[in-house]
C-alpha cells in the first residue's frame, strides 16, 4: 500500500488505507450502511464517518473528505467507547427497522392474499 492512497474494493464492499499520521498502520474501513460510506466527487473520496485508530499506538483520528486528510482532536478511552456505544445503537437501529419493513411487507403480502381468496370464495 502507498502513503495517501484510498484502495476500494466495491466487490468486497470496503476500502483501505495507510494510516494518515504515517506510522504506517493499515486501516481496512468496512462499506456498509452501519459501518463506512463512501462518496466520491471530482474532489476525491469522503468516507464517512471519522476514522478513529484507537487500537493503533497512533490513537490518531482524522477524517477523509474530498480527498483530504481533516485531523480531529484524540479521543480518551471514555469517548472512545462512547463512540462504539452510538456506533453498535445506529446499527441495531438499522437492523431493527430493515425487519419491521419485512414483516410490513410480509403482513400486507398475506392480507392481499387473504383478500382475494375471501373475495374468491364470495363469488361462489
Amino acid at each position: 500500500m502507498a502513503p495517501g492512497v484510498l484502495y476500494v474494493a466495491d466487490e468486497f464492499g470496503a476500502a483501505a488505507h495507510l494510516c494518515a499520521c504515517g506510522c504506517g498502520a493499515k486501516v481496512r474501513t468496512p462499506l456498509s450502511p452501519v459501518d463506512w460510506s463512501l462518496r466520491e466527487s471530482s474532489g476525491g473520496p469522503t468516507l464517512f464517518p471519522s476514522i478513529g485508530n484507537w487500537q493503533q499506538p497512533c490513537k490518531s483520528h482524522y477524517w477523509i473528505r474530498n480527498g483530504r486528510v481533516v485531523w480531529e482532536g484524540q479521543w480518551t478511552s471514555a469517548e472512545a467507547a462512547a463512540g462504539r456505544a452510538r456506533d453498535h445503537a445506529r446499527a441495531e437501529q438499522y437492523f431493527e427497522e430493515r425487519q419491521l419493513e419485512r414483516n410490513t411487507r410480509l403482513l400486507r403480502r398475506f392480507r392481499n392474499w387473504f383478500s382475494n381468496m375471501f373475495a374468491h370464495t364470495s363469488e361462489r
